[in-house]
């Protein structure tokens, strides 16, 4: 039985850039690189590179149309800048492709895919994925909010498609509210979807009301005490219910309270408690099987530390 962390990433998650100043940006990831270093977290880290996920299992969340248009943007974008026109390419008004994001969607979607295939294999406890694009606002057939492919998403059904699993959970902790996940999720008993978020705010979605999802809209200026309590009466119970045999996370750090994106008031103690309510699920239920995939958190300070904070609890140092 593998006990160590699995630290997934790859070189392509660097390459994707939308544009300067975009708060979705390769630094990110260096802060996050930085940290371990410094915080001396990289050495209880397993680091494996990601390898490029199958079309067939991004379809799996997918509807194929989109996942071909996204290609076929990607490929006409390569045409382009080669004949000396634009670098980038839209897809909805705060997201765009340039000729290396195909690569890093691939890397993305297949990092968590990886991931869970060597935590089922019983070679790691769990593990991180530190890739970009991000995911949880990638809806069946449409691209939004920084998001192509929704990395959880395409997990969380590989697991049950390709790993015969019965029952499996997704737990949503970013400030904005998963819409995607919740798109390609709503409805399918055997994945329960927990989240909470900052309401009103992006993206403006009807929330669905499918009893496999637990969706906590708060206010803006929301404590991590009471996040804590909400958790502890709102979900536990819903999970301990559901028995998930495996837990994937959508770790969006930006609900810290240094994070101007959103306006919830999170610290890294908060992201600390909630990746232990999260362990002890999976300790239960799931012999401790948790992938967790990087979503939000644009601060790149408390990024950083509360990417750290989550991990310390991972890989229990």
């Amino acid at each position: 039985m593998g006990h160590a962390t699995g630290y997934y990433t790859h070189k392509s998650c660097w390459k994707h850039e939308m544009g300067a100043g975009h708060p979705e940006c390769p630094t990110r990831l260096d802060a996050i690189e930085d940290r371990l270093l410094v915080s001396g977290l990289d050495v209880a880290l397993e680091r494996r590179e990601a390898t490029a996920a199958a079309l067939a299992d991004i379809e799996l969340a997918h509807d194929r149309m989109h996942v071909a248009a996204l290609r076929g943007l990607s490929d006409g974008l390569r045409d382009e800048i080669a004949a000396g026109g634009p670098t980038h390419v839209q897809v909805d008004p705060d997201t765009s492709l340039n000729e290396f994001s195909w690569d890093a969607i691939l890397m993305s979607a297949g990092a968590a895919i990886d991931a869970t295939d060597a935590v089922m294999a019983g070679e790691l406890a769990n593990a991180f994925c530190a890739t970009r694009p991000p995911g949880h606002h990638a809806t069946r057939r449409a691209a939004m909010g920084f998001c192509f492919v929704n990395n959880v998403a395409v997990a969380a059904k590989y697991a049950l498609q390709r790993h015969g699993l019965k029952r499996v959970a997704i737990i949503d902790f970013d400030v904005h509210h998963g819409n995607g996940t919740e798109d390609i999720v709503a409805g399918d008993d055997r994945i329960l979807m927990c989240s909470f978020y900052q309401h009103p705010y992006y993206p403006e979605w009807d929330h669905a009301n499918a009893p496999n999802l637990v969706n906590l809209p708060v206010p803006a200026y929301t404590k991590g005490m009471d996040i804590r309590e909400m958790v502890d009466m709102m979900w536990l119970p819903r999970l301990d219910a559901h028995k998930p045999q495996m837990i994937f996370v959508s770790a969006g750090f930006d609900a810290h309270r240094e994070d101007d994106m959103g306006q919830l008031a999170l610290v890294e103690q908060d992201y600390a408690w909630l990746t232990e309510r999260i362990m002890e699920v999976a300790q239960r239920h799931a012999k401790g099987r948790i992938v967790s995939c990087l979503e939000g958190g644009y601060d790149l300070s408390s990024l950083a530390r509360s990417v750290e904070a989550h991990l310390r609890v991972l890989a229990k140092v």
